[in-house]
């Protein structure tokens, strides 16, 4: 048997949870499989569903689907031993080949942990929360190359370079991005707040 954090036959492969995130899912889940030769293709075995937090990070998720997967993979062996457990083939399942194909995973590379801020501003709030706390995600700042570790979508009426609790960046769909923390070259991790301050000291 196998574990998988995704709602099998979505998101197969090594980065299901980052990827869920990242493309801005509401739901996911934990998928409990009997294994077979392919990249997670085996039949279901059982599976349960959860939301998926408009806030919540890869470190969140994971750790919260670790847990949800343990128990699910008890309740998996205790059915193997009672001779209940049901089998249902992937190829069962509603969903078209074309999202199977298209939400296929696959390891991180350095290019997927950059930032653009010409993209909106759910799709980089959501890539930040995907690759929190770790490795980051990586955006250019004042010429520099930044690490970020929270943001979140400017709410109407921010408007500036500053917020209450952050730095202001422009998205490519004319939103702020109100980066939370952030850890700038040579230095710690810091609120974007405290970034911000030390931009306008210079």
């Amino acid at each position: 048997m196998n574990v998988h954090p995704s709602l099998l036959p979505l998101y197969r492969g090594a980065t299901p949870l980052q990827s869920a995130i990242r493309d801005g899912r509401t739901q996911t889940g934990v998928t409990i499989i009997a294994m077979d030769a392919g990249m997670d293709t085996g039949d279901i075995l059982v599976t349960e569903t959860t939301p998926l937090g408009p806030t919540e990070t890869y470190g969140e998720l994971h750790d919260r689907l670790a847990e949800r997967g343990a128990a699910l993979l008890g309740r998996a062996i205790d059915q193997l031993a009672a001779g209940t457990l049901q089998r249902t083939p992937q190829s069962q399942s509603a969903v078209s080949a074309a999202e199977i194909a298209a939400t296929a995973t696959r390891p991180l590379t350095k290019d997927d942990l950059k930032i653009a801020w010409e993209w909106p501003a759910a799709r980089i709030v959501d890539t930040v929360r995907s690759l929190a706390p770790t490795p980051a995600a990586r955006a250019v700042i004042d010429g520099q190359t930044v690490k970020l570790h929270a943001a979140r979508v400017a709410l109407d009426g921010e408007s500036g370079t500053t917020a209450d609790d952050g730095l202001v960046e422009r998205a490519g769909d004319g939103r702020g991005v109100v980066v939370l923390r952030l850890t700038p070259p040579n230095r710690g991790a810091m609120s974007g707040a405290a970034y911000a301050r030390s931009r306008a000291a210079v």
